[in-house]
C-alpha cells in the first residue's frame, strides 16, 4: 500500500471516529442515550475495523519491508 493511501485511510478513520463521538454526542440531546447508541455505532465500527486493517498493513511492512518500491 503506498504511503497516500494510508494517510489517507488514516484521515478517514480519524474521521469516522469524530462523526461516531458528534452522533452520539447530538444523539443524546435529542432522541436519548439508546437510540443514540445504535446510531453512531456503524460509525464505530468502521473506525475499528480501519484501524485494525491499518494496523496489520504497518506491521506487514515493517516486518518484510516495503513492496510497493518497484
Amino acid at each position: 500500500m503506498d504511503r497516500n493511501r494510508f494517510v489517507l485511510l488514516s484521515f478517514v478513520a480519524f474521521g469516522c471516529v469524530l462523526a461516531s463521538f458528534v452522533t452520539l454526542g447530538v444523539g443524546r440531546i435529542a432522541l436519548g442515550y439508546r437510540t443514540a447508541q445504535v446510531l453512531a455505532a456503524p460509525f464505530g465500527l468502521v473506525a475499528f475495523v480501519l484501524v485494525l486493517f491499518l494496523f496489520a498493513v504497518s506491521v506487514r511492512t515493517m516486518l518484510l519491508g516495503d513492496d510497493d518500491a518497484a
